[in-house]
């Protein structure tokens, strides 16, 4: 989106009076939750061509690195309702179907090839895209690819076209690209990497493996982490036993596919409903009767509700700065080795999961972020200012609406800043010390392996 100032503007390219439209707030959530448009955002089916904030800042800054962090697109269900049909989804990519995109048909035949990438162990095993007349647990949609497709190429006209990002010959070293080890995630990456690169060359595809869903890499040993998650995992139980009208619609949907009830509660029937809904087909019946709309919606909104107090309580984002001080305290030496002048890793995507990008929002307190909906993006930009050379900024974006002052490290520098953007300096010490403060230590060891003082 190129916004056209009204008033005079300042030399920094801001108008003071019309700050709000350079950095609209996109994320402020409606007073009543309403189950079935959460759930349409969630499905985040490709139709209108998407507005995005990437790429915005004053003229005379220079984009020096973008780090992207992604969810993999939409997939077939983890979960079966037991003794319902299974949803009816082809997941061969045929370019004729909708959803599609105009370089489907070309994405295909170029990860036919695909021998020449390195891919790290267990990678090299996977296919490229998805593949199968009917869609195996977990796997790719087309659907999903088609997200990814459009999130590259998006990304591609801001961070290439316009900002120069990559040269015409880039080099695998410019790269910085990590997955995690299931089909779902290694496609999604390729088809953003696809529509994204200047040219997608299979022989500069170096693929790392993590092995980790919160990509904590070497540094993965805490045990605090794991007691703050048992304890949401505790506040989850409690809040779904006192919900007497979720107790209701399990009762009832049990009754209809003739199991117990706890055996439908552990079979996590949204997961397998939403897949219903996002491709619109009809949610399963049986001689008993037929699940229907009003039992989706009151799961869903449970869920809805529980997002909400897990951002109350606070014990998630005790887990959340422990899970992700790994991947972030990486995010940020890299950042900061770029500042320095290193020319290497200038674009870097993960590709990962909801449950590695739901805690980075929780930790860099986005509070207000819905939860990762299929081919979510989370984006770290490093700018420098021309002006000053020596100084850095950086813009975080989520599903391309800016997010930067509020996080917790920049909330208050937004009221004294000229600039639409933190200093780096900032989100260095956020993740370097004032990530512990709250556990009352001083590192990552000690706050993984004392409780709070």
């Amino acid at each position: 989106v190129h916004l056209i100032p009204v008033n005079p503007v300042r030399e920094d390219g801001l108008n003071p009076k019309s700050r709000k439209r350079i950095m609209p707030d996109l994320l402020t959530e409606p007073p009543a939750i309403d189950p079935v448009y959460e759930a349409q955002v969630y499905c985040n089916t490709p139709s209108i061509a998407e507005r995005s904030m990437e790429g915005h800042a004053p003229h005379y800054f220079k984009l020096v690195s973008v780090q992207v962090l992604i969810r993999h697109g939409d997939r077939y269900p983890l979960y079966a309702i037991p003794k319902t049909k299974r949803p009816d989804i082809d997941c061969m990519l045929v370019p004729s179907r909708k959803p599609s995109h105009p370089q489907l048909e070309a994405f295909i035949k170029h990860m036919s090839k695909g021998s020449a990438a390195q891919m790290d162990g267990s990678l090299s095993s996977l296919p490229h895209f998805p593949s199968h007349s009917l869609c195996e647990m977990g796997e790719l949609t087309q659907t999903g690819v088609v997200q990814h497709l459009r999130n590259g190429q998006l990304l591609r006209e801001i961070y290439i076209n316009k900002h120069k990002l990559l040269p015409g010959d880039w080099t695998a070293k410019q790269l910085y690209l990590e997955t995690t080890g299931k089909s779902r995630t290694l496609q999604s990456a390729l088809a953003l990497l696809y529509t994204f690169l200047p040219d997608f060359d299979w022989k500069k595809i170096n693929m790392r493996h993590q092995w980790s869903t919160i990509f904590c890499s070497g540094s993965c040993d805490c045990p605090m982490r794991n007691h703050y998650l048992e304890e949401e995992q505790r506040r989850q139980y409690s809040l779904r036993v006192k919900n007497n009208d979720l107790e209701k619609i399990y009762v009832d949907m049990a009754k209809i596919v003739g199991i117990p009830t706890r055996q439908l509660r552990a079979s996590n029937p949204i997961d397998s409903l939403l897949c219903y809904f996002c491709h619109n087909v009809s949610f399963p019946c049986t001689k008993a009767g037929c699940i229907g709309m009003e039992h989706f919606k009151v799961i869903k909104r449970h869920q809805l509700e529980d997002e909400r107090e897990r951002q109350e309580k606070k014990l998630y984002f005790l887990y959340a700065l422990l899970a992700t001080h790994p991947l972030l305290n990486q995010t940020v030496n890299r950042l900061q080795r770029i500042a320095e002048g290193k020319k290497e890793e200038v674009f870097v995507l993960y590709s990962a999961h909801d449950v590695t990008l739901s805690p980075v929002l929780s930790a860099l307190g986005i509070t207000e972020a819905r939860f990762p909906r299929f081919a979510a993006r989370l984006v770290f930009e490093l700018w420098q200012d021309g002006k000053r050379p020596k100084e850095h900024f950086i813009r975080i974006l989520y599903n391309g609406a800016d997010v930067t002052f509020q996080t917790l490290f920049c909330k208050d520098h937004y009221k004294r800043s000229s600039k639409p953007m933190c200093p780096l300096e900032k989100f260095v010490n956020f993740v370097k010390r004032d990530m512990f403060l709250i556990f009352n230590n001083t590192s990552y060891y000690d706050a993984c392996h004392r409780k709070t003082l």
